[in-house]
């Protein structure tokens, strides 16, 4: 097998058999290779004890943050790479990290304390690969299956759940059966986990190709660590809009939305607010009145939990809470949404709201979907033609306010956010010699 090994890791591998040590790629990097996949990280595990692995790359940038459990990080030629004694694991007590590691002889007894099948390989450098597990056969017929006893994978580090979840929705690959029930048996582990490292695997299940089947599956899960989703999960819909219940549409809505994790999130979380707003009436139909609004609220929380940063978190609750505006298809009020939320935030909206109606009754959306694609295509126009919404459009700035009377200060800001507001209301042409003329 001939693998593209960076110079880096290469020369660190030859460096340790020179030394009379064992020495493979194994992990994450060997699964990627084996996909035809770039490897994001590299990492080795090695017979060398940590101080020896130190003295066979010594000349090296290292890093010795994870000495006590037997990795140095070794810095040169491009790569970072983690090299690893082969250990065993003690007891995981909370929940998250083992007690203690023990070092060991064996690839073997190193490669069976790992999570999945896929990620328990190792290839030498030669090519030679060591699959104790089958996480190659795994990997061809597209599956994830634990190492060994899943209850005791998941038992020793619940955040393994979240990996499961996050690599099915990147890959695309099915949970084993067994290991798809003890992910739902065991998922009150999650919360021995910390908030940011299930931010982290959500962030990149969300974007996931496989996102939609993950969230059908595992909805327990997620309301495992979000419990404000258990109601949307069971939220019936009675609307000629609505085909489908509230989390089949918020699921139907994930996958319609471009995959980056803002508008996934916002499409995961739009409608939270409806269980909450639902009013039926005397005909039993459904009307979920001031959802968005109280659904911006339970996001902002809901982020907060999460450990969101503040950007993220902001953008999020601003698309739920408006995902529902009407927004006439008129120059006019295309400029003032423009001008409201920018260039950016204005084409994330109409995404949710396109998003949005992908999840509606098909029969009844494809009207609203033509009318979002007509205002997409006018805001661009308008954009490229240079009409002004904001004041880094406008046909005067501060110095030419300054020079008309206005005394340098707030009053400079005021003067041209009033300029700006004529232009806007279509009361004054964006006109150099006409906006002086009112200043």
């Amino acid at each position: 097998m001939t693998l593209e090994i960076p110079r880096g890791a290469r020369h660190i591998l030859e460096t340790l058999l020179r030394g009379g040590f064992e020495a493979y790629l194994v992990g994450g990097c060997v699964r990627d290779l084996l996909r035809g996949v770039p490897p994001h990280d590299w990492d080795i595990c090695t017979s060398a004890r940590p101080e020896e692995t130190e003295d066979c790359v010594a000349g090296r940038r290292m890093i010795e943050t994870g000495l006590r459990h037997g990795t140095v990080t070794v810095l040169g030629e491009g790569t970072v790479c983690e090299v690893t004694t082969y250990r065993a694991e003690g007891p995981y007590s909370d929940g998250r990290r083992p007690d203690y590691v023990r070092f060991v002889s064996s690839l073997e007894r190193d490669l069976a304390r790992r999570d999945f099948t896929m990620n328990a390989m190792a290839v030498d450098l030669e090519g030679n690969l060591r699959d104790p597990f089958g996480g190659m056969a795994d990997i061809r017929g597209g599956l994830i299956r634990c190492v060994g006893e899943p209850g005791r994978r998941f038992r020793e580090d619940g955040l393994r759940l979240m990996r499961a979840l996050r690599f099915s929705a990147e890959l695309g690959y099915e949970i084993e059966e067994q290991t798809a029930a003890a992910i739902h048996e065991n998922r009150a582990m999650l919360e021995c986990v910390a908030a940011e490292r299930i931010n982290g695997e959500l962030n990149r299940l969300l974007v996931g190709q496989n996102v939609g089947e993950v969230l059908r599956r595992y909805p327990d899960v997620f309301c495992q660590f979000w419990p404000q989703l258990e109601p949307l999960v069971s939220l019936e819909q009675n609307s000629p809009w609505h085909c489908w219940g509230g989390w089949e549409h918020t699921i139907r809505g994930v996958e319609a939305a471009s995959d980056h994790v803002v508008l996934r999130l916002a499409m995961l979380l739009h409608d939270i607010g409806k269980p909450g707003s639902r009013f039926t009436d005397e005909n039993g139909m459904d009307h979920f009145y001031g959802h968005a609004a109280a659904g911006a609220q339970l996001a902002g929380q809901m982020l907060r939990m999460l450990k969101f940063d503040s950007k993220t978190r902001e953008r999020v609750v601003a698309l739920v809470e408006r995902h529902d505006v009407q927004i006439p298809c008129q120059d006019r009020a295309i400029l003032r949404w423009l001008n409201r939320l920018g260039e950016e935030a204005f084409f994330q909206l109409l995404e949710v709201k396109r998003a949005d109606s992908m999840g509606q009754a098909p029969e009844l959306a494809g009207e609203r979907l033509a009318k979002l694609e007509k205002m997409r295509t006018r805001a661009e126009e308008l954009i490229a033609q240079g009409r002004c919404f904001s004041l880094k459009n406008l046909a005067v700035n501060g110095r030419d306010v300054i020079a008309a009377g206005v005394a340098p200060g707030p009053a400079v800001g005021r003067a041209l956010n009033g300029l700006l507001e004529q232009v806007l209301s279509g009361q004054a042409p964006n006109e150099r010699e006409a906006l002086l003329k009112l200043l």
